[in-house]
């Protein structure tokens, strides 16, 4: 049997974009080219991986079983050459990473300038996008790895720790909350909390700290996807919004006095690198975890801080 790993490759983009336009472009290649490989590649299996019938195009169930087996087939294909610059003294490759939104801006300042200057044959590829997303990809080999909020409980993924942030209450400048020194859960059990939106996994830790709250005044309901949008509304409109650390420490001094922790055990936010047990790139994980972890604060990496409050 004659089959290229060139093949496979294009049979994950078709099935990766849905579209033969789409896909060649990604690959590089102009749309005959894959299609007549596509073509050759089904004569050599006897049978259609594609129904071409469908707007977008779909897998047959061979093509299905046939797809999630190139997979494996070109992520083990890429071992090789991890395994060689596994045991060179070079540190060089690409390493493409997904990252949370409630964690890229306050993460990246830390440990990406230090990384640049000292892994130049290494090229970081970021992407910001939800968790559901990142675990998508990773499952598919579209990313390499994820920084996100765990525990995950997902059977394929291993996940290492980085840094565990404490939840903490960013609050307008004459809001009760702050006459308290620290916080219980039930204090913040009110109607003027400021939400990121549905699909954010911290927004799902809010919630397992306080029951979801219910606006009582329906004139406006306001739930956005940036924490700095929640902060802004904090100070322009009243009421409060949670925060991971990392959010809290790039804040101007003056306004760490709208900051209240909570009383312990503190609520905290675990932070860690994720990835599929079939991973092929270790090496340049541990690089990246070496990274973050001696780069942010030290008394984050103690996870006998608080509790961890889960996301799902």
């Amino acid at each position: 049997m004659n089959i290229s790993l060139t093949q496979l490759e294009y049979v994950l983009a078709i099935d990766n974009y849905r579209h033969f336009a789409k896909a060649a472009e990604a690959c590089l290649v102009t749309q005959p080219t894959l299609s007549m490989q596509l073509k050759k590649l089904e004569e050599e299996l006897k049978v259609d991986i594609f129904d071409r019938s469908k707007q977008p195009i779909i897998p047959t169930d061979a093509g299905k079983e046939l797809i999630e087996q190139a997979r494996i087939i070109l992520r083990e294909a890429k071992k090789l050459e991890h395994i060689a610059k596994h045991f060179d003294n070079t540190s060089e490759g690409s390493l493409t990473i997904g990252i949370i939104p409630t964690i890229a801006p306050y993460l990246m300042p830390y440990f990406l300038g230090d990384f640049l200057k000292k892994y130049k044959k290494i090229q970081l590829i970021i992407y910001e996008m939800k968790t559901e997303e990142i675990i998508l990809k990773l499952n598919k080999d579209e990313i390499d790895v994820g920084i996100l909020a765990t525990p995950l409980h997902e059977m394929n993924i291993i996940e290492e720790p980085l840094f565990y942030e404490e939840i903490k209450v960013y609050a307008h400048f004459n809001h009760p909350l702050l006459k308290k020194t620290a916080l219980e859960h039930k204090d913040i059990q009110r109607e003027d909390i400021w939400m990121l939106s549905k699909g954010n996994c911290f927004r799902n830790q809010v919630i397992n700290i306080c029951t979801e709250p219910k606006r009582i005044d329906e004139q406006l309901r306001y739930e956005s996807g940036s924490l700095e949008t929640l902060k802004k509304m904090v100070d322009t409109e009243g009421g409060f919004t949670l925060l991971p650390e990392l959010a809290v420490l790039e804040l101007p001094t003056k306004r760490l006095n709208y900051v209240v922790g909570f009383k312990k055990p503190k609520p905290l936010r675990e932070i860690s690198i994720v990835y599929a047990r079939s991973v092929s790139k270790k090496k340049i994980i541990d690089i990246v975890k070496k990274q973050i972890t001696s780069n942010v604060p030290e008394y984050l990496c103690d996870k006998k801080r608080g509790t961890i409050v889960e996301w799902k």
